[in-house]
Parts: structure tokens; C-alpha cells; sequence
């Protein structure tokens, strides 16, 4: 009995050491929605192009989620996270000399940077916090680890708001009156603003770096993939489990989804008329709903729904709040896009147990090809940002006024996130049971 609870408290502080590894990365990641208008402002962009933002960060998980695998495989989970933390830390420096040029290039480079070590943070530590405990129970630890990531990302959101959105709707319009040289200045002094922060920011993520190196972390053991009578394995590769490329697919575009949720709420809000300084809040309350409906899957997970009945829920009412958004005007549909972070809460906390279930030896490549399915993150938002682009020329050229188009465009394109919901649902309905190509 004693060995028991001793395993329980073991238990619950590696699962306190994750949470605080999931701040970091959700306190880093969120900050792109202040960054989107920010960048889009001193460097003159277009929307396709301020999007570029996300594209950077979440392109990274394409580009390492396997390396990272190897990397995690040969140095082991702790000093992964730590190395992790060291490369987000050279990401933030980098922003100081890409201010000091006001170049966007440098910028994209600092954010994929960081994004590399994202990818090192996440490939270690959501198949680690799955399989901590029992696979029916795996989407409330991940919920807990989601409450900590959207309770950075909505304070990161808030700071980085209020340090970089401060005062940008008088620079605006300062812009469009004065001459060159004034303009490069105010721009030159606006990207600035970026430099304490991201200097803070570089030495926090050395220190925990550093301190993480010697974080207790138990050592967990995968469930064995499916055995004949005879107890040999009867899956030889991963191509053998289409469930498992299914959910790779349903977490492309469930973190699309989100991203667009949490990284377009504050453009969109401006382009409605509304002032930077209300607008900059926007984020927040989308990842405050999502805080809330992870508790209520702390609660509810397993004991009162099964993962897979949450990803149904959430699912239809993400293609609820999506038409919601469309035939909604102003603030009300604003209150839609922020209501997207109820359908989005449990999608990732369900997902990755329902696709991770008996894959056993597996689970590590798994795992990569999970965290390569980030970089919907990096494709769909650009996707919206063409869509808002293409629309709002078009209507220009029709002869609307372009606050008015920019607007009108903007709600209009959230149509994309619609396909994206359905086909979460159905693997909240059948995909997730695909366990094998032949199915009687």
C-alpha cells in the first residue's frame, strides 16, 4: 500500500513539473495573436503575409517532430525539455537584432527558432503525460495540462498585448499624414518595444532550462500493442493502424482550427472598428473558455463522459459556433470566435489517448507524426489570411469602401473552419475505431 501512494505522489509531481512545462510553451505560443498585428503594422504586410507569424512557429513541428523523436530517444525525456528550453531562449534573443533591422525575415526566424524547441517541449511531454496513468483516463491529465498551457496563453496574451498593441491605433493613423523619415522613426521605435520583453523572456527560459535538468521525473512504460495467442506482436509498422493516420489528420486541422480562433480574434476585432486597446482582450477570453471547459473535463473525464462522447460534443458545436459567426454581426460574432475555444478545449485532450490506444512500441513514432500534425497551425491560418485577402479585393473592386470590405472579408472566410470541425467529428463517430485496414 505504501509502495502504492508513494507511486501516486510520484505520480502527481511529474504531472506538476509537465503543467509547468506546458505554461511555458502555451505563455509562448499565444503571444502570436498580439504579435500578428503588431508585425503587420511595422513591417507594412498584407494579411496572408502577418500571418506568416503562425506559419513559422507551427512549421517547425514539421521539420523536427521526427528528429526530435531521435533526439528524445538517445538523451531521454528530462534533458530533451531542457535542451528544449535553451533553444526557445536563442528564438527570443533573436528578436533583438530583428527589431533593431525592423526586418520580418529575422522576425520568422526568431519565431521558428522557437518553435523548434516547442517541437523538442511537445514531443516529449504529451505521449509522457498519456501514458502516466491509465489510457481511459489520459484526456483529464492532458485537460490539466491544457488549463495550465491556456492560463499562460491568456496571460501572455494580456502582457504582450499591452506591450506591444499599446498606442498602435494613434500610430496608424500618424502613418497615413506623415513623411517617410517620420514614418521609418515612428515604425523603428514602435518595433522596439519588443526588446526588454523577449530579453526577460531569453533569461527565464535559460533558468528553467537549466533547473528542469534535475526535475524528478519517473520513468513510464507503453501498453503493448495488439499480441496474437501466442504473444507475438501482429503489427509490424505504423501503416498498419489507419486510426492512427486518421487522428494524425484530425489534429491538422484541429490545430488550424484553434489557431485561427486564438490568433485572428484581435485582427478581426479591428477590422470591425473596434479600438486596439478593447481588441487586444480578444484573445484572452477565448483561451478563458477554453480554461474553463478543461476543468469541466478534469471533472467530467472519465467518470461522468468517455473521451470520445467529448470530442463528438465538442466537435458539433464547433460547426455551431462557426455558423454562428458567419450570420452574426459586429461584437456578437467576436463573442463566436472567442466561443470557438468551448468546442476546442477537449479536442486535443481526446484525440491523442483515442489514437495512442495500443499502439505500443509504436508510441514514440506515434508521437512525432502527432506533433507533425501541429503544422496545421501553419498552413490553414495563411489559408484564411489568402481567403480574407482574395474577398476583400474583390469587393473593392465592386466599389466597397475598404474598412468595410476588410471587415466583410474577414467574417466571411471563418467558413474554413467549418470542413475542419466535420471531420473532427467523424473521427470523434467512427475514426478513431479504424484500428485495422480489414474491418468485418
Amino acid at each position: 500500500m505504501a509502495q502504492k501512494e508513494q507511486s501516486i505522489q510520484g505520480n502527481w509531481v511529474a504531472i506538476s513539473i509537465i503543467a509547468g512545462v506546458f505554461f511555458i510553451f502555451g505563455f509562448v505560443t499565444w503571444i502570436n495573436g498580439a504579435l500578428i498585428p503588431f508585425m503587420k503594422t511595422i513591417n507594412e504586410l498584407t494579411e496572408a503575409q502577418s500571418y506568416l507569424v503562425a506559419s513559422a512557429s507551427y512549421i517547425s513541428f514539421v521539420v523536427m517532430a521526427l528528429p526530435a523523436s531521435k533526439i528524445l530517444t538517445k538523451i531521454g525525456y528530462r534533458k530533451g525539455m531542457s535542451l528544449g528550453l535553451m533553444i526557445m531562449a536563442i528564438g527570443a534573443l533573436v528578436f533583438i537584432p530583428a527589431a533593431e533591422a525592423r526586418t520580418y525575415c529575422f522576425f520568422l526566424i526568431g519565431i521558428f527558432i522557437q518553435g523548434v524547441g516547442m517541437t523538442l517541449l511537445q514531443t516529449a511531454a504529451n505521449p509522457y503525460i498519456t501514458i502516466l496513468g491509465p489510457i481511459e483516463s489520459g484526456a483529464k491529465r492532458i485537460a490539466i495540462m491544457g488549463i495550465a498551457n491556456k492560463t499562460a496563453g491568456a496571460l501572455g496574451s494580456l502582457l504582450f498585448g499591452a506591450l506591444l498593441l499599446n498606442g498602435i491605433d494613434e500610430v496608424k493613423e500618424k502613418l497615413t499624414t506623415v513623411s517617410q523619415t517620420e514614418k521609418a522613426n515612428l515604425l523603428d521605435g514602435m518595433a522596439d518595444s519588443v526588446f526588454v520583453p523577449y530579453l526577460v523572456m531569453a533569461g527565464m527560459l535559460t533558468v528553467l532550462g537549466l533547473l528542469i535538468r534535475k526535475a524528478p521525473l519517473p520513468e513510464v512504460e507503453v501498453t503493448p500493442a495488439e499480441q496474437t495467442e501466442g504473444g507475438e506482436t501482429t503489427k509490424t509498422n505504423i501503416f498498419q493502424f489507419p486510426h492512427l493516420w486518421l487522428g494524425v489528420l484530425t489534429l491538422f486541422v484541429y490545430v488550424g482550427a484553434e489557431v485561427i480562433a486564438g490568433d485572428t480574434i484581435i485582427a478581426y476585432g479591428i477590422s470591425l472598428g473596434i479600438a486596439a486597446e478593447e481588441a487586444k482582450f480578444f484573445t484572452t477570453f477565448t483561451l478563458l473558455a477554453m480554461v474553463v471547459t478543461y476543468a469541466l473535463g478534469v471533472v467530467l473525464i472519465p467518470k461522468y463522459i468517455k473521451q470520445g462522447t467529448a470530442l463528438k460534443i465538442s466537435a458539433a458545436l464547433g460547426i455551431l459556433f462557426s455558423i454562428c459567426i458567419l450570420i452574426t454581426n459586429g461584437f456578437t460574432s467576436v463573442l463566436f470566435v472567442a466561443a470557438l475555444g468551448i468546442s476546442n478545449a477537449l479536442v486535443w485532450p481526446a484525440v491523442w489517448p483515442l489514437t495512442l490506444e495500443g499502439l505500443g512500441k509504436f508510441t514514440k513514432t506515434a508521437s512525432a507524426l502527432l506533433i507533425m500534425a501541429i503544422s496545421g497551425g501553419a498552413m490553414i491560418p495563411p489559408l484564411y489570411g489568402r481567403l480574407v485577402d482574395a474577398q476583400k479585393h474583390a469587393l473593392i473592386l465592386e466599389g466597397v469602401e475598404q474598412l468595410e470590405a476588410t471587415a466583410s472579408a474577414a467574417q466571411s472566410s471563418y467558413w474554413v473552419l467549418i470542413p475542419c470541425y466535420a471531420l473532427i467529428l467523424f473521427f470523434a463517430l467512427k475514426g478513431h475505431t479504424y484500428k485495422n485496414w480489414n474491418r468485418s
